[in-house]
């Protein structure tokens, strides 16, 4: 079947809510761990997985760092104004993120109706920050952003903003957030949600696969607003699947190259996206060596390109278009929907958490097991697992050549 014709009905489960974790363990690393593979489950913990990866093995874990995303202002007469960071508009992330007196983005904002002044004002620390509606789209807004005083705007909304905690974690962001809902190898400012596999990892776990032999790489998907987007369409056609801004260092590659034929781990979803958009870049670059840019949109690797390319040979295309137009590292938009259907190119295995009801999270991981996704989410509700992003999680074993 085409993932065009899925019926997302076919994807849900019951999620009662006294599953959802609203809090992190104490212990990152003690969070529970199902491991999934060839159709078995078995339990563990994150400070242990180390013992279901073979040596040599490479995992990728995306080093995207969560922003202040949420600014809320509240108006004298106690109504409040909440604007969601989104992306920068026209501007790419260092740029917008290193402004120092304005900068455009894109914003989801609630309570519009009460935006009745054309420039809203709020102190921030020494300096004043103005905040005005430039345009509507069809989905967000361009909200510009001004302040004097020197800086930057990453500064500005580390000092305005709140954390972006999701929408079904039902509680004020507290301090504890402010650390925990980062992962401890957070580096490039971006992403307005976390990348949830990774906050279960510590020095000690990234200590315990070093001593044996377990090679950890890092590329960045900056995480966006639409992770959360449920699929209300009744079939996957009709449902547009959120870009994403992936930045991925030539070296990476090269290593990717070089290791083929180890294990090769994605720690999370987003990790995992990039990797397999990775290849069909490549496949891309091989077809088109001249074009100026590459950037993949969703129906792209069902549709029009050519799956059959060896990985190799297209990661190796993708390095020498890179070099051709002097480029060390690769940033584009990769908007790839992994759904039943798709058949893995890079990644053998991918660590995750346990996702919501009817999400393209939940495709990606049927894409990846099988039917038996159905198995392993019922075993972690009976099992009484913490689910979404401060949840437990899974190491699981891609099928091979599923198709679904």
């Amino acid at each position: 079947m085409h993932p065009k014709n899925i019926a997302i009905e076919n994807y849900t489960y019951s999620l009662p809510a006294d599953k959802i974790a609203l809090h992190p363990l104490a212990d990152r690393d003690g969070s529970r761990l199902l491991v999934y593979k060839d159709g078995g489950i078995e339990e563990s913990i994150y400070k242990n997985i180390h013992q279901y990866i073979p040596e040599k093995s490479v995992l990728v874990f995306n080093d995207t760092k969560v922003i202040n995303a949420r600014i809320i202002f509240t108006k004298p007469t106690g109504g409040a104004i909440e604007i969601f960071l989104l992306e920068p508009w026209r501007s790419d992330y260092v740029t917008a993120l290193s402004a120092t007196t304005t900068t455009q983005w894109k914003c989801f904002v609630g309570g519009i109706s009460k935006w009745k002044d054309g420039v809203l004002q709020l102190r921030v620390a020494d300096y004043e920050l103005r905040i005005e509606l430039k345009e509507k789209l069809s989905d967000a807004y361009v909200v510009e952003f001004n302040w004097d005083g020197g800086a930057g705007f990453a500064e500005v909304i580390e000092t305005a903003g709140k954390i972006p905690l999701p929408p079904y974690i039902k509680r004020v962001a507290d301090v504890e957030d402010a650390d925990r809902y980062q992962t401890v190898y957070a580096k490039d400012d971006g992403s307005v949600a976390a990348p949830t596999a990774g906050l279960h990892f510590t020095e000690e776990v990234f200590s315990s696969l070093s001593q044996k032999n377990i090679v950890t790489e890092f590329v960045t998907l900056h995480v966006g607003a639409g992770t959360f987007k449920p699929v209300k369409a009744v079939t996957m056609q009709e449902h547009e699947m959120h870009a994403e801004w992936i930045d991925v260092d030539i070296s990476v590659i090269e290593h990717l190259i070089a290791n083929l034929d180890n294990l090769i781990v994605a720690v999370g979803t987003t990790s995992l996206r990039t990797l397999e958009s990775l290849y069909w870049l490549g496949v891309k670059a091989l077809k088109h060596p001249a074009a100026e840019s590459l950037s993949l949109t969703q129906w792209e690797v069902y549709d029009e390109l050519d799956g059959s390319v060896v990985v190799a040979d297209a990661l190796s295309a993708l390095i020498i278009w890179m070099k051709t137009q002097k480029k060390s590292s690769l940033f584009t938009q990769t908007q790839i929907l992994i759904a039943p259907g798709y058949i893995f190119k890079i990644a053998k295995a991918i660590v995750t958490n346990f996702h919501q009801p009817n999400s393209t999270l939940l495709l990606l991981v049927a894409a990846a097991v099988g039917e038996d996704w159905k198995k392993i989410y019922s075993y972690a509700l009976e099992n009484n697992f913490r689910f979404l992003s401060y949840g437990d999680g899974s190491l699981l074993f891609i099928q091979k050549n599923s198709t679904n």
